[in-house]
């Protein structure tokens, strides 16, 4: 189930060794996934799949509190054991709570648990950059050296989730949703063939961008990141889902496998930017994609095994 998920990301990651797809094609690909083939993908799925008639708080509260349970570890670690400025202690922090939801959420997601799990992982997506991003930014601003006026964080931050591609996928397809709406068989088809792309090709972008993160250094603390974000995050998540708010079987695996997920392009991303765990994360980013191998399947197996 897992191995032609990896084995496309391979595939990926060998064809940059070649001179017919090199930096230039490794970035337009991407692109095409992230701006086009994923929200395209989002669209279609909103559009066509029963809305729940209530917000399934349970279900979120589950997740995101999983993954502040994985930073407050993260961040407690790093601020004990390592170390450092407040800003690096936050992206190792980050580091241990986001993983790749869209380039490799959404395949695997998808693949291992079929299309029924469509509904529950595109609404953690909806809420996915609104609640993380935005919450990076302000631990970031108020916590750090504050670089930035503090009145300007949440106009940017609203700046940055309005112009998300993904966001306007999901809320395209859900207004349609809302609305009775159906697609026409022109569209329909249209979407069919473009949303038929997004996995392959957003398997492969992740292979290839896999190419840029090296072992940089700072070895333990990324060890610290990769344990907590492959082994202690989705942990976590399993227990508030199965312990505490009894969320459904087939939302609750969704979530579980979502929070498996290995370290997030967009831990490196916020880490350039503030000049602070650039090492740290792009090293676990790379040994996190490599180990969540073993541990995906491992939790899918074991998922695949509960029934209930």
């Amino acid at each position: 189930m897992i191995l032609p998920i990896f084995g496309l990301l391979a595939f990926g990651y060998v064809a940059t060794f070649t001179r017919v797809f090199g930096e230039a094609a490794a970035t337009a690909l991407a692109s095409f996934v992230f701006y086009f083939a994923i929200p395209v993908l989002l669209f279609r799925s909103m559009a066509t799949t029963e809305l729940p008639h209530e917000i399934a708080w349970g279900y979120l509260g589950s997740f995101y509190g999983g993954t502040a349970i994985a930073f407050a570890l993260g961040f407690a670690l790093a601020r004990v054991v390592f170390g450092g400025p407040f800003e690096r202690q936050a992206i190792i922090g980050f580091g241990a709570a986001i993983g790749n939801s869209v380039l490799l959420g959404v395949p695997v997601v998808l693949t291992g648990l079929g299309e029924a799990a469509s509904l529950p992982l595109f609404l953690l997506l909806a809420f996915h950059s609104t609640l993380l991003f935005t919450t990076i930014t302000l631990v970031l601003e108020v916590g750090g050296a504050g670089r930035e006026r503090l009145q300007d964080v949440p106009a940017k931050a609203l700046g940055g989730l309005a112009r998300n591609p993904i966001l306007w996928g999901l809320g395209g397809g859900i207004g349609f949703n809302l609305l009775d709406l159906s697609l026409p068989a022109a569209l329909a088809r249209w979407t069919e063939l473009v949303a038929g792309a997004a996995v392959p090709c957003a398997l492969f972008s992740m292979g290839a961008s896999l190419r840029a993160y090296r072992i940089a250094g700072a070895l333990q603390p990324a060890l610290v990141m990769v344990a907590l974000k492959l082994v202690v995050c989705p942990l976590a998540v399993w227990a508030l889902a199965t312990l505490v708010f009894e969320v459904p079987p087939l939302w609750a695996k969704v979530a579980i496998v979502l929070a498996a997920m290995p370290v997030g392009v967009n831990v490196y991303l916020f880490g350039v930017r503030y000049h602070a765990g650039e090492a740290e994360s792009a090293t676990a980013i790379l040994l996190s994609s490599i180990l969540s191998l073993a541990t995906l399947s491992a939790v899918l197996v074991w998922l695949h095994a509960d029934r209930g």
